[in-house]
């Protein structure tokens, strides 16, 4: 497997004409680009940072951003991406867990950089610093990291616990990438929406992937549907890959309509579920060649592929190509201990896919909990069906016990999505005296719909008495992560009107 410096290389000779990332004016072909990735690589190198070094980046999706992620690939530096949302606590978080030598950031955390207590003792990296350091010359660089390095730690989350480092090596990013453009179906030359974070495993796979089909990734530093709609209609966005959440908001947004986006023919989506009336609206209004629902994670890009999401709403298809899944009983830390076709349980991937990582870093606690016989149990639970695809029903610690039955909210919410009055949907568990818990949808509205209409609407549409919701709370807006991704805790937590259907019905 190659390294990704040489990988880059190889992009270069390949296509060294060809338009590779645009951002704003900024236009750069494959040589032109080398010639910057050289001379801040050159810099870099100057500076005493060496080889298997964590340098931190807090940064907008930016050409200084891609470019420094390319940068560090050729000198075998680890690239710790953080939110550009972090604040200072968080930045001194990843500097100590990671040991990191130097910080690099932009105008959306400068603020945050400068508050920091450890990085002050580190060399510090505007984005412009970059702009003027690749505005030199160098040497052409030349690859010093071998497939074997490590290339990137990612941080989870950290929705219920400090986030986690997971380190990824060179081969098992490039095998991402080439698993991405295979199951994608993407030819030489896609122009690619660079929207999702740099900091995000499909950020970094957009970027990575693009590069080896001579595609050009085209920056949106931070979403926004008006500017997204214009970067789409004026660049001739070929496909997107986004989370749910971001094709919503370009659905809705006033300046929308199917012309504009014409040039796309390819969808794809991962990060979260998506509902039924979400896929539904999508596939009527792009009418795409591909329509990929992409599962995986930070840990293992891939777990499986589903090309045809809007034929078989829910499925998230079957294994990727460099992957085995399994679903294990709920409990159980045996792989061989599978649940039965139908059966809930807790979806597991095998540890020798050429896309995984190998354990979290300096955590031994959360190796123990989630690696098990060479697998990786991922914390989801999910079913195979009769025909083999795989569908995800939720996060283990999301499942609804109500009554002693177990209610999975993706299915409730992809249930009331295909009502016309519901924008968006999101289903929790709250606590009740007599039943544990009890089903309640959080609702931004469309219209005038009411608690009794979306009732029926269950009870229409055949879902089982203990699934329906108890209670419906309408809300302005439904809490989602920078990323897209719904936050059923702040739901729990927070103090709402609501409107009760009642427990006879």
């Amino acid at each position: 497997m190659l390294d990704l410096g040489t990988s880059f290389l190889a992009s270069v000779e390949r296509d060294p004409d060809a338009l590779a990332i645009v951002d704003g004016e900024m236009r750069l072909t494959y040589r032109q680009w080398y010639d910057k990735v050289s001379a801040l690589a050159a810099a870099l190198d100057e500076t005493g940072l060496k080889r298997g070094d964590h340098v931190l980046t807090a940064m907008q999706n930016r050409w200084e951003n891609a470019t420094l992620h390319w940068a560090c690939q050729f000198l075998g530096l680890v690239i710790t991406p953080l939110n550009w949302r972090a604040k200072a606590d968080e930045i001194d978080f990843g500097i100590e867990d990671a040991g990191t030598k130097a910080v690099f950031y932009d105008a959306s955390t400068e603020e945050a950089v400068h508050l920091s207590r450890l990085a002050q003792h580190l060399p510090q990296f505007s984005a412009e610093a970059l702009a003027d350091i690749m505005n030199g010359r160098a040497p052409d660089a030349a690859p010093v990291a071998d497939a074997v390095d490590w290339s990137l730690m990612l941080y989870t989350s950290g929705t219920t616990s400090k986030p986690k480092g997971v380190p990824r090596r060179h081969l098992a990013e490039r095998a991402g990438a080439v698993a991405h453009v295979a199951q994608n179906l993407y030819r030489h030359g896609e122009r690619t929406l660079g929207v999702m974070p740099l900091y995000h495993t499909m950020g970094v796979r957009s970027l990575i992937a693009s590069s080896l089909i001579g595609g050009t990734f085209v920056c949106l530093p931070r979403f926004d549907a008006a500017k997204a709609l214009d970067l789409i209609e004026q660049e001739k966005i070929t496909n997107l890959y986004l989370v749910p959440t971001l094709y919503h908001d370009l659905l809705h947004h006033e300046a929308f309509s199917p012309e504009r986006v014409a040039s796309v023919s390819k969808l794809g989506y991962a990060g979260a579920s998506m509902t039924d009336g979400l896929l539904k609206r999508l596939e009527q209004t792009f009418r795409p060649e591909l329509f990929v629902n992409h599962y995986g994670s930070s840990e293992i890009y891939t777990f499986t592929i589903e090309q045809t999401a809007a034929a078989k709403p829910g499925s998230a298809g079957r294994a990727g190509i460099n992957q085995t899944i399994r679903v294990v009983k709920l409990g159980s830390r045996d792989p061989d201990g599978r649940a039965a076709v139908g059966e809930e349980g807790e979806i597991i991937a095998l540890m020798k896919s050429d896309e995984a990582f190998e354990g979290y870093w300096n955590r031994p606690d959360a190796n123990a909990k989630a690696l098990h016989g060479g697998w990786y149990f991922t914390g989801d639970t999910g079913f195979f069906d009769s025909d083999g695809d795989l569908f995800v029903t939720g996060r283990a610690d999301d499942m609804i016990i109500t009554g002693g039955e177990n209610v999975s909210p993706v299915e409730v919410e992809s249930c009331l999505s295909l009502h016309d009055g519901v924008a968006e949907v999101a289903v929790v568990g709250l606590p009740d005296e007599r039943w544990g818990k009890i089903v309640v949808a959080f609702i931004k509205r469309r219209g005038d719909v009411t608690a009794e209409d979306l009732d029926r609407h269950c009870r229409d549409s055949g879902l089982a008495n203990f699934r329906r919701p108890r209670r419906f709370v309408f809300v302005d807006e439904i809490p989602k992560s920078p990323v897209g991704k719904l936050l059923r805790r702040l739901l729990v937590a927070g103090d709402y009107s609501e409107e009760r259907i009642p427990e006879n019905q």
